[in-house]
This record gives C-alpha cells, sequence and structure tokens, in this order.
C-alpha cells in the first residue's frame, strides 16, 4: 500500500506541476466560451441584412408578404416588390441574383387556384431566409383566402393569433414544475461532453505514460521497489485525481466568475439547472469511465512498442464514445425507452449515456444501482486482464504483441 500511494503521489505532482495541466486548466474552458460565444453570435448574425425580391402575380399579396417579413425588425430585412411579374421580370431579377445584386428572389405563380413558389438564390444554405419566406407566404395567403370569404382585418387576426406553449415536467412526488427541453438538452450534452472528454484524455494520459517509461527503460529500476500491480494502480489513482482536481477547478470558477454573466443567458428557454442527484452522480460516473477506459489503455498500451502504434488503436477505444452521441436524439427524447435502459446499463456506454438521460429525466435507483454494479464488475475484468498483460508488457522490447502472445502473457502472469 505505501508503494502504491507513492506512486500515486509522484503522479499527481508531475502533472499538477507541468505546465500542460496549466495551459489546458485554462485555455480549455476559454476555449469553450470562444466557441460558444461564436456560434451565438453567428446565430444571431444569420439571415440578417438581406436584400430580397418578392415577385407574384398579385401586388396586394407581394406586399402582405413584404410587411410580414418586415415585422422582424432584427432580421434587417431589405424587400422589393415586383408585381403583376412576367416572363422578362424573372429573367431580370435572375440576372441580378447572378450579379449579386440582390441576394434572392421569391417568384410567386398562381394557376387554377393552386399556388406554387419558389426562392432563387446563389446559395444553397439559405434556410433561415427560406424558412421566414415560407412562413411570411403562408400567412399571406391564409389571410387573403380569409378575406375572400368576408372577413375584416380584426377578424382574420384573431383567428391566427399564435399560442405559446409552456412545458411542464411531473416530477416524483406527482407535482407539475416548470421546464426546458432546450435547456434539458443543453444540460445533458454539457455534462456528456465534459465526461467523455475528460475520460478519454486522462486515459490517454495513463497509455502515454506507460509508454514513455517503457521505452525509456525506468520501469527497470522501479520494479526493483515496488511490485507491478503497486505500479499499475497508483498510475490510475494519480492521474485520477488529476482528472477530478481539474474538474473542480473548473467548476469553481464557473460559478465564482461566469455566474453573473451567464444568468442573462440560461434563462427563458435555456434554463439549466442542476439538481443535488446530478452533482452526485457526475463525479461518481467520472470515476468509473475513468477507471473502464484507463485500465483498458493501460492494458493497451503495455502490449504497444510506440506512442504512434498506439495512436492507431485509438479510434477502437473511442468508438462506445461516439455510438452515445449517436444516442443522444433518442435518449433525448425518450429517456424511458428499451435502448435508452439498455444503453445505460452498457459499461462502456453508460457514463455518458446517464448524463444524457439525466439531463431530461432522473433515471430510477434501481438502473443507478445496476449500471453502478455492472460497471465494477467490468472493471474489476478489465483492470484483471490489463494488470496481467502489463506485468508482462512492460518488460517486452523489440517483438510486437499478436493475439496468441497477448493469450501466453495472459498464462505467464
Amino acid at each position: 500500500m505505501r508503494n502504491l500511494m507513492l506512486v500515486a503521489r509522484r503522479e499527481y505532482l508531475e502533472q499538477i506541476r507541468g505546465r500542460a495541466f496549466r495551459v489546458t486548466t485554462i485555455l480549455v474552458p476559454l476555449l469553450f466560451a470562444l466557441i460558444i460565444f461564436i456560434a451565438v453570435l453567428s446565430g444571431r448574425g444569420s439571415a440578417v441584412g438581406k436584400h430580397i425580391v418578392i415577385a407574384a402575380p398579385s401586388r396586394a399579396l407581394a406586399n402582405a408578404i413584404r410587411d410580414e417579413l418586415m415585422k422582424d425588425k432584427e432580421a434587417k430585412t431589405s424587400v422589393d416588390v415586383v408585381a403583376p411579374a412576367s416572363a422578362s421580370d424573372r429573367t431580370d431579377l435572375l440576372k441580378k441574383v447572378q450579379s449579386k445584386a440582390v441576394d434572392g428572389m421569391l417568384w410567386i405563380e398562381t394557376s387554377g387556384g393552386t399556388t406554387r413558389a419558389t426562392y432563387t438564390s446563389q446559395s444553397s444554405g439559405d434556410i433561415v431566409i427560406a424558412g421566414r419566406l415560407s412562413e411570411a407566404l403562408n400567412h399571406a395567403l391564409t389571410m387573403e383566402r380569409m378575406a375572400m370569404y368576408g372577413m375584416n382585418q380584426a377578424e382574420v387576426d384573431a383567428l391566427l393569433k399564435e399560442v405559446s406553449i409552456d412545458t411542464l415536467q411531473l416530477d416524483r412526488q406527482g407535482e407539475e414544475v416548470k421546464s426546458s427541453g432546450l435547456g434539458s438538452y443543453m444540460k445533458g450534452y454539457i455534462m456528456a461532453l465534459l465526461l467523455s472528454m475528460t475520460t478519454m484524455i486522462y486515459g490517454m494520459n495513463v497509455a502515454r505514460s506507460i509508454i514513455q517509461e517503457k521505452t525509456s527503460r525506468i520501469f527497470e529500476v522501479m520494479l526493483a521497489a515496488a511490485r507491478p500491480s503497486d505500479l499499475l494502480a497508483g498510475k490510475l489513482i494519480g492521474v485520477g485525481a488529476v482528472g477530478l482536481t481539474q474538474i473542480a477547478i473548473w467548476v469553481i470558477c464557473g460559478i465564482a466568475i461566469g455566474g453573473s454573466f451567464a444568468a442573462p443567458l440560461l434563462n427563458g428557454q435555456l434554463a439549466i439547472h442542476f439538481s443535488w442527484v446530478e452533482v452526485v452522480i457526475f463525479p461518481v460516473y467520472f470515476v468509473l469511465g475513468y477507471l473502464l477506459y484507463a485500465s483498458m489503455f493501460a492494458g493497451l498500451s503495455a502490449s504497444c512498442e510506440t506512442e504512434q502504434e498506439l495512436q492507431m488503436y485509438t479510434p477502437l477505444a473511442a468508438l462506445p464514445i461516439w455510438l452515445s452521441f449517436a444516442l443522444i436524439w433518442l435518449v433525448i427524447n425518450d429517456p424511458n425507452s428499451v435502448w435508452s435502459i439498455a444503453a445505460s446499463l452498457f459499461p462502456a456506454t453508460a457514463p455518458i449515456i446517464m448524463m444524457l438521460r439525466m439531463g431530461s429525466e432522473i433515471p430510477p435507483v434501481w438502473q443507478f444501482a445496476a449500471s453502478i454494479a455492472i460497471m465494477l464488475l467490468s472493471i474489476w475484468g478489465v483492470l484483471w486482464v490489463s494488470s496481467r498483460l502489463y506485468r508482462v508488457g512492460i518488460l517486452m522490447y523489440g517483438k510486437r504483441a499478436t493475439l496468441p502472445e497477448l493469450l501466453r502473457w495472459l498464462r505467464y502472469s
């Protein structure tokens, strides 16, 4: 036990005092904040300041569409009207779009009581402006058709008045509480992303550390004072403690510094609140996920000769994480489906899937217990295999580890 703690202390202090730890602790949150800021800024700037031409057979219809578009003052859309439009007008407008004199053209045709509309622009990605035009066109057509039946403007506006829907969630006490679908998605996604990123990073740190010590022959000296099992366990504990330290620093700084700046953003549909269950469960699954991946990487790295060889196996180890994020919409929309429950019990995907499920709804206690128990058994099994590969592999040089060779290593130990 003494040797184990000495190795853990050495690994912890060596990484805590390193430049990489200080740089990543500061830069990673800043980079994420910059990415979020750019995403929000670009989202607000999309489809802003567009110059659109509406060509319709009726000036009244074209003006109604323009008035509907102009209601959105933040879009700053400039709208020209060509009505009634002819074939020659279409040719001239297409030339303007091609020369970028205008950003796009909405062409409306009416034949036999059927209306057909096309939007032409040089970009195939004008999704936002096309959606706004479709909404404005349908609203204008609805008003026009209602007016044909003798309804006045006030009656039309009253019929078309939109109703917003507030989402409520039924808690375990049977009481209705306010909820936010977008906030739940963002909360689950942030927890899952943070968990996957840190477990993979520190799992790879364990693997790189083993490769470096193996290639520098430091192990030959260390094995004279400690058992291989103590070296592996100490390395896992030390690097895991570094990960918990870094996450704790991020959380504390986020609460202390970011609270006042994030408060205006994290309200309304983006309201994000963390319960005490999520605060307790997150570090539990971080430790379990880290131990599972780090143990797997440790056994894998002991069979490799160089870091380049180790990197070739990294995509295979990342497959469970990719699978977890591939199920994100299924889990968020139906956290109690058979697939969601199965994925939260499967050890390789359980940490991330549980974070996603908690974003929508706290799972039952028995599922937490079953998931954690299965993960503990899986970690024990992976550690059993990895420790035996580690004992032999750290002293093997110049010989590629084939599958039959790995099976012999398991028998030797």
